[in-house]
């Protein structure tokens, strides 16, 4: 049985117990300043509080991203109010997305399973190529010329949409919902930090920057 690791800076973590779905155990547990006080196998989640009692959430982030035993992880940034500047400082600190809270059971439980179900079914086709981009669903890894792209999974999300969609403008919330972002709505500027992180990863792979910005429309993958 497949196992999923949801952890939550909040007391919740503590007093959750396992839920079972379709071949998948869900296990929940706190998540401190230290990071995981655990062995993470398989899958990892983590809801990060706006505010926590020893360091602030973004923070927090920050350090499982520069953690290798968590920089996969998809983060979620849980605000205490829905603030546009709050929500783009959150994913600049490497967040995939946020919730306003407070969190319950079922409000961590719903969200899992809705982005699991989507992750399955974009994952049907396993590898595709276009052009010097190749894209493996099943490693979840994306190359440009053979070189590995490093990418976290929203970007990951987010380039595979694109080479999808080649030559062809998308606008800030063709992005939005191709990424299936529109529960809890999302401000449209988020989407340039996206764009930022992904236009980093594939020049740090030698990939230069195909992201052509279209004025006042949106983007364009480039792929000739």
């Amino acid at each position: 049985m497949d196992v999923i690791n949801i952890f939550l800076t909040s007391e919740l973590g503590e007093s959750l117990d396992d839920f079972v779905h379709d071949q998948r155990r869900f296990t929940f547990d706190r998540l401190g300043a230290e990071g995981p006080r655990r062995l993470v196998e398989g899958p990892m989640w983590a809801f990060i509080d706006w505010v926590m009692d020893d360091l602030a959430g973004l923070e927090m982030c920050r350090r499982l991203r520069a953690d290798a035993r968590t920089a996969d992880a998809h983060i979620t940034m849980v605000l205490e109010n829905d603030d546009a500047d709050d929500r783009r400082r959150a994913l600049r600190a490497g967040a995939d997305d946020y919730v306003v809270g407070p969190l319950t059971r079922t409000a961590v439980l719903d969200r899992v399973l809705a982005l699991q179900a989507r992750g399955v079914e974009r994952h049907a086709t396993q590898r595709f190529e276009v052009g010097a981009l190749s894209i493996d669903m099943a490693a979840l890894q994306a190359r440009w010329n053979g070189e590995p792209i490093p990418l976290r999974p929203n970007e990951f999300r987010l380039l595979r949409f694109f080479a999808e969609n080649p030559n062809r403008v998308l606008t800030r919330e063709d992005l939005i919902s191709g990424l299936g972002k529109r529960e809890p709505p999302i401000d449209e500027r988020t989407v340039d930090v996206w764009i930022g992180r992904l236009r980093r990863a594939i020049k740090a792979a030698g990939g230069g920057n195909p992201l052509r910005t279209v004025r006042s429309m949106g983007y364009v993958f480039d792929l000739g």
